[in-house]
């Protein structure tokens, strides 16, 4: 029995160790080739814990990302927790020959995580005075007990029955003392594996969580790449736009150029009109030197010396008649194709409106 629960102690020794305070944050650690950037060890917020472990009397900084453990850090009283921004605090670990970085999402976070470490370094120097002294003490007892010897020696002689008492107490004392303590032991054992099926339980749900988490990124990286073909979409629909609001802005101008000619072409109709008006007096005028000339045929054969006195008169008729008929005829035909002109320039306006 004594053996079993020597056994059973020596194996839970290395493993009783109580988390005394948790939060989360980012954890980062410093690049070792450039000692300056920081890397991140964790995709997001994990938890950091600190640890006490009672056999050895110290303390750790631990924090597992999913099955992987990313800080494992033993305070020493010689390590210091720097706060380098409001959110942002860092320590440098000799033994692991790293710098540890945590991003936090308040400065309070920050505040209570600095005041554990401070707390935590002073409980392991401490720790470290009291276990100097506890080497010390051992070695002053055995100086004693070499000078008192023959003095215990004659104690023993004197009385034995007194001696064998005591030892026997002492023995019951520490049989009673290992029997609670191996009660203590398996309630920590049954507590352990407790705590190890909840860590199972928890890393497969984490396991589980990643398979789900692929799934979302992947379709995600499908909705990202639809939305950046239908981006690149739109783009050359804009481009589209933008070059039928080009067209529309040059036939604008192309239509304010033909509105503009088509005032100037009314213009020269109205010119055109109002010297129209003096085709009527001309055509009378035509006439009634056709009436006179007529008239003048008829006395002609009456009278023949007037015909000689007035030929010269007959004559520049005539040449004025034929001047006037030309002019005339030259007028009409322009007329005639600015007219033409005009009702072709209308189609063309009336067409380019419709296409528009």
């Amino acid at each position: 029995m004594k053996s079993c629960s020597i056994n059973s102690h020596a194996s839970l020794f290395s493993r009783r160790e109580q988390p005394i305070f948790t939060t989360r944050a980012h954890v980062f650690q410093i690049d070792p080739n450039t000692k300056k950037n920081w890397m991140p060890a964790s995709k997001q917020a994990v938890t950091v814990s600190y640890f006490y472990d009672v056999t050895r009397n110290s303390y750790r900084i631990i924090s597992v990302d999913g099955a992987k453990v990313i800080i494992n850090s033993t305070i020493t009283p010689n390590m210091t927790f720097t706060k380098t921004s409001q959110k942002f605090g860092q320590w440098a670990d000799s033994r692991a020959n790293t710098v540890f970085g945590l991003g936090f999402s308040s400065e309070q976070q920050l505040t209570k995580f600095a005041e554990k470490f401070q707390e935590v370094k002073e409980a392991a120097r401490l720790a470290r005075d009291k276990s100097h002294e506890k080497i010390e003490t051992p070695s002053n007892h055995s100086q004693a007990s070499s000078v008192n010897g023959t003095d215990d020696e004659k104690a023993s002689h004197a009385g034995p029955d007194t001696h064998l008492k005591s030892e026997n107490d002492k023995l019951k004392i520490a049989l009673t003392q290992s029997a609670v303590n191996v009660k203590k032991w398996e309630i920590e054992l049954q507590t352990l594996r407790e705590s190890n099926a909840r860590l199972t339980a928890a890393l497969q749900e984490s396991a589980a969580s990643v398979e789900q988490w692929k799934r979302q990124f992947s379709i995600c990286r499908d909705e990202n790449d639809r939305l950046r073909n239908k981006i690149d979409e739109l783009e050359e629909q804009c481009s589209e736009i933008n070059r039928e609001k080009e067209k529309n802005t040059q036939l604008k101008r192309r239509i304010e150029e033909l509105e503009s000619e088509l005032q100037e072409k009314e213009t020269e109709l109205k010119d055109l009109r109002k010297q129209s008006e003096i085709i009527p007096q001309l055509m009378s005028e035509c006439e009634y030197v056709s009436e006179k000339l007529e008239a003048a045929e008829r006395d002609n054969q009456n009278l023949e010396d007037k015909v000689r006195s007035l030929k010269t008169d007959v004559e520049e008729s005539k040449y004025r008649q034929r001047h006037l008929k030309v002019e005339l005829k030259n007028f009409l035909e322009v007329l005639d194709g600015k007219i033409d002109d005009l009702h072709d320039f209308r189609r063309g306006l009336s067409k380019l409106g419709v296409d528009n």
